[in-house]
């Protein structure tokens, strides 16, 4: 009976393996479908967002990539090595291939949207990959592609920060201030070669065009320096 099972169990794999073979994937498609990915993850090389870069994921042991320290403890424990089988068994479910993943993703439900995921994948570690698509226009575009903050337009840039009571006001660099009520204003860093540089602070996300808003800064520290107690 084991014989029968473990013979049962390979010609599984064997015909998986061979069906991912057959329906090789379309890399210039799948830069699309990666939009999917994007909010969390970047393909260029050591560029570490929620998740870590996946320039070089192809062929690569899992929770390896250098640089990155927010792997669950269950991806760091994984013997896996990714590879077309299982990246698809990955990006149908993270949770069910590895219970206890701190990657919050519902998968990608259809087998060619994953197919060319991973072709793209595939030749964006091997430098072969087409053009990514590009996010949206403005500082809004942060949600599909990371914007390079030290080139922020001047409706971006931050001069000040007040605060009294429940309510904050930014000012920025086009001489516009907008008040904004504490729970809708989040403040972040980002200390990449991408961030705000020191002192230079980056409304991001709304845009100091609605009620919601984002500050980022180049470390922790500059936060609570930059805002100042002020009521008229």
């Amino acid at each position: 009976m084991r014989s029968v099972r473990k013979i049962s169990c390979c010609a599984v794999m064997l015909g998986l393996l061979a069906g991912l073979a057959h329906g090789a994937g379309d890399p210039t498609r799948g830069s699309r479908v990666f939009g999917q990915c994007a909010a969390c993850h970047s393909v260029a090389p050591g560029e570490h967002m929620t998740g870590p870069s996946l320039a070089k994921v192809w062929n690569q042991k899992a929770a390896s990539a250098g640089g990155f320290s927010r792997y669950s403890e269950a991806l760091k424990r994984a013997d896996v090595v990714w590879s077309e089988a299982t990246l698809d068994a990955w990006l149908v479910k993270p949770e069910k291939l590895l219970p206890g993943t701190s990657m919050t993703f519902p998968g990608i439900k259809e087998a060619r949207d994953r197919q060319d995921v991973i072709a793209y994948l595939k030749a964006v570690s091997e430098g072969k990959a087409p053009q990514a698509q590009q996010g949206g226009r403005g500082m809004a575009g942060m949600r599909r592609e990371k914007l390079d903050l030290r080139k922020a337009p001047a409706e971006g840039q931050v001069t000040s920060i007040t605060q009294c009571g429940d309510t904050y006001t930014v000012a920025t660099a086009d001489g516009k201030a907008q008040k904004i009520w504490e729970f809708n204003l989040r403040f972040k860093t980002d200390s990449s070669k991408l961030g705000p540089l020191p002192g230079k602070p980056v409304a991001v996300g709304a845009g100091m065009q609605g009620d919601r808003a984002s500050v980022v800064f180049a470390s922790p520290k500059e936060i609570s320096e930059f805002i100042k107690p002020s009521c008229p």
